[in-house]
């Protein structure tokens, strides 16, 4: 009777289409190798009740001191590289482009680059160029502290590494960068040039995950908007307007992959990939690189463009990591990192000019708007209704360049950019006028993270 125990399995001897939320079943154990596989098989009973509960509101304590570790930096370069679908280049040269253009672009030379912060170090399958060495050593840099992880609060864990060796006095440059292939290594192991890692056997939380089919973000994501939908009443409309508000700004920025007009009938007709998502739900694998210098305060006064600085963030755990024994109703991880943002600053949601949100579905985009107190818990749905409030000329711009549905995947950190090219007045014909404040949150599945970056005044 306990409803935090959960047990999770597979279904069988039922057509995936005609489960069900209150679907009652037995459980039964099949043999598979050494190991027992409970499997639920559905009974004759009729359908009965089912509550998950909302994740629970997150108090989060005042921080013990008034001083504030993001408050010693400040972002002052940023570079993009070249962005596509199967571009067919080495991902350490993106980086070197991406990079070179960040240090530039902060009036630096790579000989005052004394730390270097790269998500998520070392990966497979596209996900990396191989870490923060092989881009030292690319570029001779001789940083005094340097750090690639992935084990941080979302993508934009770099940065708030960054921030703060700048502020233990470890730096006084950080260079900070995300490189993503995806695209071109998926076209080389079609062709047989590359091979995905990994053996027979899964290890770590995907040994978890593997039995069910749940290696990607996108089955247990889904399965949350599942929820959501049959608890709230959301609906694939009210989902879509988020993917055809994410195209028609990315039709005004000429680094995005896709530009051409998408409808709701289009969202609505594409091809389905995991319910309730659709092809449009999903956002682009890509090829691409993105770099941000993070300065100390005092260095970052005589650089050539005015610097961005860094608010607050929010980077705490609040509810289980396990992908199917915490959260169901949302996207993991968001709850936490949005009630730690805002207990470490003087501004609310109302104070937001506009939302770069984490995109991989744009289920994820909903869930944030939540938890982060733009409408309540629940109503995301309706809040989204038309896509009025989330265009550009709306009270919460979102996705200014397109985000990851239409931009390209790159982590978290074309959002970064995209937040930065705002507030420095740059985005010509997506430029949401006098930007002063603006919200970024990565994550997708993973421990989430977030930050609010400000004009400097």
């Amino acid at each position: 009777d306990d409803p935090t125990i959960r047990l999770t399995t597979n279904v069988v001897g039922i057509e995936p289409d005609a489960v069900t939320l209150g679907l009652r079943v037995r459980v039964r154990f099949e043999a598979a190798e050494d190991v027992w596989i409970p499997l639920f098989e559905p009974t004759d009973e009729p359908l009965g009740e089912w509550a998950v509960a909302e994740p629970a509101a997150v108090s989060m304590p005042r921080p013990v001191s008034s001083r504030r570790f993001e408050h010693d930096g400040a972002i002052t370069g940023i570079g993009i590289s070249e962005v596509g679908r199967r571009l067919m280049r080495p991902p350490l040269s993106l980086t070197v482009d991406a990079c070179l253009a960040a240090v530039a672009d902060a009036g630096l030379e790579l000989s005052d680059i004394d730390g270097v912060a790269t998500y998520p170090g070392m990966a497979a399958a596209g996900h990396s160029e191989g870490g923060a060495s092989p881009l030292i050593e690319a570029l001779r840099l001789t940083p005094t502290w340097h750090n690639g992880a992935p084990e941080t609060p979302g993508q934009i864990g770099a940065l708030v590494a960054g921030l703060l060796a700048v502020s233990a006095g470890l730096c006084r440059h950080v260079l900070c960068f995300r490189t993503v292939w995806e695209a071109t290594f998926a076209q080389l192991q079609r062709s047989g040039e590359v091979s995905h890692p990994g053996g027979r056997r899964a290890s770590g939380m995907a040994e978890l995950r593997a039995p069910f089919g749940a290696l990607s973000a996108a089955n247990w994501i889904a399965l949350a908007a599942s929820q959501h939908f049959a608890r709230y009443g959301t609906t694939k409309e009210q989902l879509g307007a988020i993917a055809v508000n994410a195209r028609a700004n990315a039709a005004r920025n000429p680094l995005a992959v896709y530009r051409d007009p998408l409808t709701l009938e289009d969202y609505l007709e594409a091809r389905p990939i995991t319910t309730p998502f659709g092809l449009y739900d999903c956002d682009v694998p890509c090829d691409g690189a993105v770099a941000v210098v993070i300065s100390a305060r005092d260095a970052a006064r005589d650089r050539p463009r005015p610097p961005v600085l860094v608010d607050a963030v929010g980077t705490a755990i609040a509810d289980r990591l396990s992908w199917d024994q915490g959260t169901l109703t949302h996207e993991p991880q968001v709850v936490g990192p949005a009630a730690h943002l805002w207990s470490r600053t003087e501004l609310r949601p109302a104070d937001v000019d506009l939302a770069q949100l984490y995109d991989g579905f744009t289920f994820n985009c909903l869930s944030w708007l939540e938890a982060l107190g733009f409408c309540g818990m629940g109503e995301g749905g309706p809040w989204l209704e038309g896509g009025k409030r989330i265009a550009l000329d709306g009270e919460l711009p979102l996705n200014t360049g397109g985000g990851q549905l239409s931009a390209g995947r790159l982590h978290g950190f074309g959002l970064i950019h995209e937040a930065v090219v705002q507030l420095r007045g740059d985005g010509g014909e997506r430029q949401v006028p006098g930007a002063e404040v603006a919200l970024v949150t990565t994550g997708g599945g993973t421990p989430g993270g977030c930050a609010l970056f400000t004009v400097a005044r």
